[in-house]
């Protein structure tokens, strides 16, 4: 069973999360129920949460060989057990009680951001624009936590609300277009946009791009043009991002470079794995031992395809493919490091 709202609203430190949070955070947690005797403390114990005691009495063994009752539903219940104290070494329920955990990690990336948005509210200088704390489509938990905001620091946070653009964008419109040269990143608040690519002077649909998805940075990050069309499915709203301000608080932080001999000792002792990102003729050519092979134009499909537990080493000839593929990788939640100059044979493209 999942919380409600009412009842995540009565638990510190989270009570300060806007309500579209707290729906959020309601759909991803469900309370844990434990029988009379148990110890709820020790089946619990995953590291990297807070846990409440919801409703019943817990009576718990305190490091300094004391005991404490803590009672469901009562002011010190309202906090993470041991958040005020040292953490209990055992525990036991003297009813039957009611429990729930609640990522730390997942928790802390989402007050920072509901902290930073009332700031930027607060501060806006358009009072008619839509509120920051509102915007559950670019900026939903999903977003934060598997894609580039998770591994920002938090003044670039701040900047981003500063700088992004809202840009109304109507059915059937064209946001870029293939071929032209990159100008800025864009994300989608909501509706929907339709990825195409010209085959044979033939426009052809790729990809659909929903609220959370970003595109544009791949010709930002390469110096290349555009390598497809973005129009829109449906009505929607755009976060735009200028090239400068996109360097500066995003591709900076994630784009992270790599020599080859520093390279070379990571995938030695296994801890990385190479990625080629040239088409499947070069790589056959002389790619690099185990290396996998995806070229920069598959990148994006195969997302959900790559080991997310492996860090990746990404190479190309001079580095330029590999950086887009690095920061697209990263973007998406993806450990990757990219070759910096590449295999050094003169790429051009």
């Amino acid at each position: 069973m999942n919380p409600s709202l009412e009842q995540l609203r009565a638990l510190e430190p989270i009570r300060g999360l806007s309500d579209r949070r707290l729906e959020e955070l309601a759909k991803l947690c469900q309370f844990e129920r434990f029988a009379l005797g148990s110890d709820p403390l020790s089946a619990m114990s995953r590291g990297g949460q807070f846990i409440y005691l919801v409703a019943g009495e817990l009576r718990m063994s305190l490091p300094d060989g004391s005991m404490q009752v803590l009672v469901g539903a009562c002011d010190t219940a309202h906090w993470p057990i041991g958040y005020k104290s040292a953490p209990p070494v055992g525990s036991k329920a003297i009813t039957e009680v009611l429990m729930l955990a609640l990522d730390f990690d997942l928790l802390d990336i989402m007050m920072t951001w509901d902290e930073l948005a009332v700031v930027a509210d607060s501060s806006a200088q358009v009072a008619e624009s839509p509120p920051w704390t509102t915007m559950s489509g670019a900026f939903s938990v999903s977003a934060l936590t598997s894609s580039a905001f998770a591994r920002l620091p938090p003044a670039h946070i701040h900047e981003l609300f500063k700088r992004f653009q809202r840009v109304p964008a109507k059915r059937g419109q064209y946001i870029v277009h293939e071929g032209d040269p990159g100008d800025y990143y864009y994300l989608v608040e909501s509706g929907r946009c339709l990825v195409s690519k010209q085959v044979g002077g033939v426009a052809m649909e790729v990809a659909e791009l929903k609220p959370g998805n970003a595109f544009g940075e791949e010709a930002l990050v390469s110096e290349s043009p555009r390598g497809a069309s973005v129009s829109m499915k449906t009505d929607g709203v755009l976060l735009r991002l200028a090239k400068p301000d996109f360097v500066e608080l995003l591709q900076a932080p994630l784009l992270r470079p790599i020599q080859r001999a520093a390279a070379e000792a990571r995938v030695a002792i296994g801890r990385a794995r190479w990625l080629d990102v040239r088409y499947p003729a070069e790589f056959t050519e002389d790619g690099l031992p185990g290396a996998l092979n995806v070229p920069l134009n598959e990148i994006r499909a195969a997302f959900t395809l790559i080991d997310r537990s492996m860090e990746y080493i990404v190479y190309c000839q001079s580095g330029r493919r590999s950086s887009a593929a690095a920061f697209l990788l990263a973007q998406n939640g993806i450990d990757a490091l990219w070759l910096q100059g590449g295999l050094g044979r003169g790429e051009t493209s």
